[in-house]
């Protein structure tokens, strides 16, 4: 099953950051937290990325196509114009990289994967969050619930938006960033069947969050797997530092593959 990544907005609240990078390259522990989060998939035996690139898409494109010789002992022969990998540190993984629009918006950005994905069910995740979220645990809720969608509601302390939730994990509501007092919000790491797409109708001006999700709430097609543990967004230069600071002690939640 194919995992996508929105990778392509502009990231103005991290402004610190942002200038010279894209948001999913800003790095914790010296490793973008777009990797953070493509190790937390392939820990699940997840390694077929499609990267959904805007801003500064270069950027992530340098980085996969310079991988090996980033991370990885070499040798190079001045006089003969020759480099030697010495030792391999690279990933089981299969990347598409595709330039979805500097200004388009993240229903807009998933609606110009659709030929991609070849009509299979897929994942959908941001590429500014992590979390441990058990994920195949998570495919087991969207497959039991039979809906079009399912995405991981997760429960931080207010500031985002919230969802309200049925007995059986259906959402009856969906609303992005109302004044909030902790409940449930949307922590992205979706699953979702081509049906989607069926939302998708304005083009690169379609904003996953508001229409799309709003009426798959409406017509019982939503739902959500509840992930008590942890999640964490990185917004702003505060929640970067947090992040790394996990990271530098070795009390980072999110990284399983260490374990």
């Amino acid at each position: 099953m194919k995992v996508v990544i929105l990778a392509g907005g502009l990231g103005t609240r991290l402004s610190e950051e942002t200038g010279l990078r894209p948001k999913p390259m800003v790095e914790i522990g010296g490793r973008p937290i777009l990797w953070h989060i493509m190790k937390t998939y392939a820990y699940w035996g997840f390694n077929d990325f499609i990267v959904l690139t805007g801003y500064l898409s270069h950027v992530i494109k340098d980085f996969f196509i310079n991988y090996y010789t980033h991370y990885s002992d070499i040798s190079v022969d001045l006089g003969e114009n020759r480099v030697e990998l010495l030792r391999h540190r690279g990933e089981p993984w299969r990347v598409t990289l595709l330039y979805t629009g500097a200004e388009t918006q993240t229903g807009g950005r998933l609606l110009r994967a659709r030929d991609a994905l070849d009509g299979e069910r897929f994942m959908l995740t941001y590429g500014d969050g992590v979390s441990d979220v058990d994920i195949p645990a998570l495919l087991r809720r969207h497959e039991e619930s039979g809906k079009a969608a399912t995405l991981t509601a997760v429960k931080p302390s207010g500031k985002f938006g919230m969802l309200s939730l049925e007995a059986d994990g259906g959402i009856s509501r969906f609303q992005e960033k109302p004044d909030g007092d902790g409940g449930w919000i949307n922590g992205g790491f979706f699953v979702m069947e081509p049906e989607v797409f069926e939302y998708l109708k304005d083009g690169d001006k379609t904003i996953l969050e508001r229409e799309p999700l709003e009426k798959l709430a409406q017509n019982g097609r939503l739902g959500a797997y509840k992930h008590k543990g942890f999640w964490q967004s990185m917004d702003t230069l505060k929640d970067k530092n947090d992040l790394t600071e996990l990271w530098r002690t070795d009390k980072a939640p999110w990284a399983l593959w260490t374990r």
